[in-house]
């Protein structure tokens, strides 16, 4: 089985000079994929010889050729080439030595009859190199000879319901028996690399898969705001995207711990400057972590006004704290093409299991931040907790994170039931910030009640007696689930979430 692959069209546009370079890139990618994809597929056959699949590029295609008994690797060669930055489209082809026209027909029919069978079609051929015909003699032997020995409907010029694609290079015969989409962009590795602020959302999901495909090798940031069970779940979505669109190339996996960085936001900053802090607090540590990786820009899911922090002005205001170029490939996109553009790359099903941290969350947010009153407010701030958060930051070659089998699935946490506990030993927390709380108070549970901010809660729960059960409440159930899942990985098996 053989597949001709066509450049992305703006590599075609490259000098000569550059074009060769970008696409000696895509062939050495594909190589390391197949290798790498190729011995997660066929576990059960013996090892695979790293040239079992060859990858032979010419000016205008790479054709890639899988040895004879091997057509059951089909599908996996057809996942990498679809995935693949820089690949435009692909065909599948049966390979035939060039001969007569009489045997271009009978081979072709081979492939095409059945498809044929009650439809109209129309051949057309694409010709390299020198002949004694050109294209359209082909198309009228071979569309002749198949009307008169297939059962198709006719020859329709216009609108077909069958296209029959052929190729002829030099003393090849190629008939394309499917063609097949691919991601266009360009080759990872033939631009710089950029490190891409991941939350687990939809837009940070896209606006990473965005970077990739465009060719530059992104490292993944994560800031940790709500424990193990939410970095588990980030890291997950980081790996699939690397899994399938940049495995050619590694990358690392970094987490800050910002937990206490949210806390001292939370416990000296003005309500409505919190959210606009807090990312300029993600800036400052990007950019440290930026350097040390030796990258000069940094990626970001950011969409004009999509949320208060997102507005112009708070934009320009965030964007001063640091050197580094911030690429925001979203940035004039609506959230509903997100979500859609979501889906199609496969992130949509992790994404929607991580809501939008409800943590920093203003009740009047700024929308016009101004540069002295958040310069005024940032003075109260400890800068020592962000030098310690950076300070114990956790970078993680992504390779060793790839789980048996090359899949990932969207994390769960599962908790006890409760239902065998008596009603006696139970206590709901409620974790909600205080202003969340006293706007929409937790009323009628039938159990007593305590009130702990989760910004307090790892400090405070120690301290509870050990005696009782402890539910988490949170609006949404998405903190309570964080820090249920947290305070079990920290020994405590008194705790569960409490849904209404």
């Amino acid at each position: 089985m053989k597949y001709l692959v066509k450049y992305s069209g703006e590599m075609t546009t490259k000098s000569r000079v550059v074009r060769n370079q970008f696409c000696r890139q895509l062939r050495r990618n594909l190589a390391r994929l197949f290798r790498l994809h190729l011995q997660l597929t066929d576990k059960a056959a013996a090892p695979h010889d790293p040239e079992a699949v060859s990858v032979d590029s010419t000016w205008d295609n790479i054709q890639i050729t899988l040895p004879a008994g091997k057509d059951h690797l089909a599908p996996a060669v057809e996942a990498v080439l679809a995935n693949t930055p820089g690949v435009w489209s692909f065909n599948r082809v049966v390979s035939q030595p060039l001969a007569s026209f009489d045997d271009m027909v009978e081979q072709t029919l081979a492939v095409y009859g059945e498809r044929l069978r009650g439809k109209t079609f129309v051949v057309r051929c694409r010709r390299v190199g020198k002949h004694e015909f050109n294209s359209m003699d082909v198309e009228r032997f071979v569309g002749g000879g198949l009307r008169q020995r297939s059962e198709a409907a006719g020859v329709d010029l216009h609108n077909p319901d069958v296209t029959v694609q052929l190729e002829i290079r030099g003393q090849e015969f190629y008939i394309i028996d499917a063609s097949i989409h691919g991601l266009g962009g360009f080759p990872l590795g033939t631009q710089d690399s950029v490190i891409s602020l991941i939350s687990g959302g939809f837009d940070s999901a896209v606006a990473t898969y965005l970077s990739v495909k465009r060719g530059l090798r992104t490292h993944f940031l994560f800031f940790n705001l709500g424990g193990r069970e939410h970095e588990i779940a980030v890291k997950e979505i980081a790996l699939y995207l690397w899994l399938k669109y940049g495995a050619s190339h590694p990358v690392q996996f970094v987490t800050v711990p910002f937990e206490a960085v949210v806390t001292e936001i939370l416990e000296k900053i003005d309500n409505s400057q919190m959210g606009v802090i807090l990312k300029r607090m993600m800036m400052r540590a990007a950019t440290v972590v930026a350097d040390h990786l030796e990258v000069e820009a940094m990626v970001t899911g950011e969409c004009v006004a999509q949320v208060s922090s997102q507005t112009l002005a708070n934009l320009a205001v965030i964007n001063e704290v640091t050197t580094k170029m911030i690429l925001r490939p979203l940035i004039m996109t609506d959230k509903q093409d997100i979500v859609d553009l979501a889906k199609k790359i496969g992130t949509e099903e992790f994404s929607a299991v991580i809501p939008e941290y409800c943590g920093v969350i203003s009740v009047k947010p700024t929308t016009r931040a101004k540069r002295h009153k958040i310069a005024h407010e940032e003075l109260r701030f400890d800068f020592a907790v962000l030098e310690r958060a950076i300070a114990e930051r956790v970078s993680l070659d992504i390779r060793t994170m790839q789980p048996e089998g090359g899949e990932t699935a969207p994390a769960t946490a599962e908790f006890a039931e409760i239902s065998q506990i008596p009603d006696a030993m139970l206590v709901i927390i409620d974790i909600r910030h205080p202003e969340d709380e006293e706007r929409r108070p937790l009323l009628q549970t039938g159990y007593p009640v305590q009130k702990v901010p989760f910004f307090r809660l790892n400090a405070q729960f120690p301290a509870l007696s050990n005696d009782r059960h402890y539910l988490l409440y949170c609006d949404k159930g998405v903190m309570s689930r964080l820090h249920a899942s947290h305070l079990r990985d920290q020994g405590f098996s008194n705790v569960g979430v409490y849904r209404k």
